[in-house]
């Protein structure tokens, strides 16, 4: 009988130690490792036991996936999963159970003042394994519905760095960042100011920062200009006003020089934020996205956005490899958050592998302003490994 524990990200996952499961015969893809071909992949006691052709163990369970690809466990870097304690929060196992993401990140769904409330009673009864970003903003994002938005960093009396930096002290195997929301429609008035307080906590703490940007003020490239090596800046391909693309059609050179000293790109369609012509034109001038995230919510997670399969398919329709879209949920990922345990099917490494059929004909697919795009092949999940115990995907009408 599987057991649940608490792994040393924090969270409680599926452990097989009573036993040993081998996945028999798919094409593995792992890009942490330059991996593409036809092999089995061995889990045991939570933990990637061997990569190979012909394995065998005692008393094994064997789930032939010929035919399918095998990656190491999807993370979502940008998702809301605060079900219960914020208006936005969908729920993460039934999440896990249609969409194979072994991994959710949320991104400031909690702020210093509830943080201790999402890891009682989401994070840690949870099946599938949460870390988070910290808001900076004293309750997170408290006041986004269908009916009632409020940016929580347009009142400055709501940043709450002292706090914050003691709730990270206090909670360092689930917090893995500080989060930070800009724009007219997050911090209104108090323009780029949040920003400094966020960066004050990430100093302190040493932590990195996820910086969420909208409409201007700010620009987009007065926020980056701030953003250190290893901070994300998450709605990278947004559509204007605040796009990342200068008036010659190109990136802007601040976003460039961004990436030269490390800062991250994020995709984190959302329900606002990923435009399919800026996405092309980016790509065309060579800025691929370093990650790419779903921002999911309660109000995208029926449309445009369904889960991070499908935002990883409208990259597929964008010409990116799928090697390189599988590293952007995967060991980009895990980079990001300093998790090197995760996102990679090295021996060792954490039991979560999210296994997938690349699906061919016409798909539909959506961006944040209602646009349509036909694309010939996407991700279809069939199941997927948390800390070494299977799991079969449950299907989604109409997706």
């Amino acid at each position: 009988m599987n057991r649940l524990e608490t792994d040393s990200s924090g969270s409680r996952s599926a452990d097989s130690a009573a036993g040993t499961l081998i996945l028999r015969g798919g094409r593995v893809l792992d890009p942490s490792q330059g991996l593409d071909q036809i092999a089995d992949v061995a889990f045991e006691n939570g933990r990637v036991a061997a990569v190979g052709a012909g394995l065998n163990r005692p008393a094994a369970e064997i789930r032939d996936v010929s035919g399918l690809i095998v990656a190491p466990g999807f993370i979502d870097l940008h998702t809301h999963v605060y079900w219960g304690g914020t208006s936005l929060g969908v729920d993460a196992d039934e999440l896990s159970r249609r969409s194979g993401v072994t991994t959710f990140v949320d991104a400031g769904s909690a702020g210093p003042g509830n943080y201790r409330g999402f890891l009682k009673h989401v994070i840690e009864p949870s099946s599938v394994r949460i870390l988070a970003y910290l808001h900076v903003s004293f309750a997170g994002i408290y006041a986004f519905s269908r009916r009632i938005m409020v940016g929580e960093s347009s009142d400055m009396r709501l940043m709450s760095p002292l706090d914050a930096v003691e709730i990270v002290r206090a909670h360092p195997r689930t917090i893995i960042g500080i989060k930070v929301r800009l724009g007219r429609n997050a911090s209104g008035a108090s323009g780029i100011a949040p920003l400094d307080v966020a960066l004050q906590v990430a100093d302190e703490t040493g932590l990195p920062l996820m910086v969420h940007i909208d409409e201007p003020p700010p620009a987009y490239e007065e926020v980056v200009d701030r953003l250190r090596k290893g901070d994300v800046l998450t709605h990278c391909f947004r559509p204007p006003p605040n796009s990342p693309l200068g008036a010659d059609g190109r990136p802007k050179p601040e976003i460039v020089a961004a990436r030269k000293r490390g800062v991250m790109f994020d995709i984190g369609h959302g329900m606002g934020s990923f435009s399919f012509e800026v996405a092309r034109a980016m790509m065309e001038a060579g800025f691929a996205p370093d990650t790419i995230s779903s921002d999911i919510h309660d109000l995208n997670s029926e449309g445009p956005v369904i889960d991070l399969p499908t935002t990883l398919s409208k990259f597929l329709h964008l010409g990116m490899p799928l090697s390189d879209v599988v590293g952007t949920a995967t060991v980009r990922a895990a980079t990001a958050i300093r998790r090197p345990e995760l996102g990679t099917l090295k021996v060792g490494s954490r039991a979560d592998a999210t296994i997938f059929d690349l699906e061919q004909g016409r798909h539909d697919f959506v961006d944040s302003l209602g646009m349509h795009a036909q694309g010939d092949a996407r991700i279809s999940v069939v199941a997927s490994v948390h800390g070494g115990s299977y799991r079969a995907v449950k299907s989604v009408s109409g997706h």
